[in-house]
């Protein structure tokens, strides 16, 4: 088999695949292939005397990142750009995407138990629980609108979020999105019949507030910072972001940590 033409990647691949075989190895159709060669995503490497498309050792890598990159979400445009980058660096992809995909994970798991919640239900009950399926829609609801917060965490407040989410599980996370709706529910109320910022009743709120908040960050400097440049920029929300709470109900928690911080003297 005469190769014709060098290969644009210059690898001194040992092994060359004709497509059929390539697509095979690749679990992917000859189709799909040819379509990403007119796209430009993955050239053949070589061709053939006869002009059949070759593929080198390395392609595998390039197709394995069209495939990731697809998978997370990006449109075979957008995977494009990426990888059209003079800076397009191999490693770092490589990491970036896993991240992203343990990420995905995990909020998978989340839809995952809502939907099992709802099978018990319904397997116990006659009448379905409407409310168990709305908490689906919450969930996945919840995965692709909150996507856009990551831009506000550092690198390194990103990886530390991962680590805690994986320490904690799906269940704890579960738990901590039922307490701060509870909690916002009742800051909501407090707002409507008018509560002191400075009573008990509001100081106990914004006790539980702040430990919540603390549950997230675990303290650390990094992740409140990125918490904080998240908050502080909500008029720049995608519109699909809906906010957890109101105004008035972020305003009043705000005198309400206040005055507890001047009681104790801080």
């Amino acid at each position: 088999m005469k190769v014709k033409g060098e290969s644009r990647l210059n690898n001194n691949s040992r092994r060359w695949y004709q497509a059929s075989e390539f697509a095979e190895l690749a679990g992917v159709t000859v189709r799909t292939l040819h379509h990403y060669d007119r796209l430009g995503l993955l050239k053949p490497s070589g061709r053939t005397s006869s002009g059949y498309r070759l593929y080198a050792e390395r392609d595998f890598a390039q197709l394995q990142q069209i495939v990731t990159l697809k998978f997370i979400g990006f449109s075979l445009k957008q995977i494009k750009n990426i990888l059209d980058r003079d800076t397009f660096d191999l490693p770092t992809a490589l990491r970036i995407q896993r991240e992203v995909i343990e990420e995905k994970r995990r909020r998978l798991e989340l839809a995952s138990r809502a939907i099992f919640k709802a099978e018990r239900m319904l397997a116990t009950s006659d009448e379905p629980d409407w409310e168990a399926f709305a908490k689906i829609v919450e969930v996945i609801n919840m995965q692709n609108d909150w996507e856009f917060t990551k831009k506000y965490y550092s690198e390194e407040a990103r990886k530390k979020i991962d680590e805690r989410a994986n320490q904690m599980g799906a269940e704890s996370i579960e738990q901590g999105q039922r307490d701060w709706a509870a909690l916002i529910q009742e800051v909501e109320t407090a707002v409507r019949e008018g509560v002191d910022p400075a009573s008990n009743r509001a100081q106990a709120l914004a006790a539980r507030w702040s430990a919540l908040i603390e549950g997230f960050t675990g303290g650390d400097p990094e992740i409140a910072k990125g918490l904080r440049n998240l908050y502080a920029d909500q008029a720049n929300w995608p519109a699909t972001a809906q906010k957890p709470y109101s105004d008035e109900a972020g305003a009043f928690i705000c005198r309400a940590i206040e005055a507890r911080r001047e009681k104790a003297g801080e």
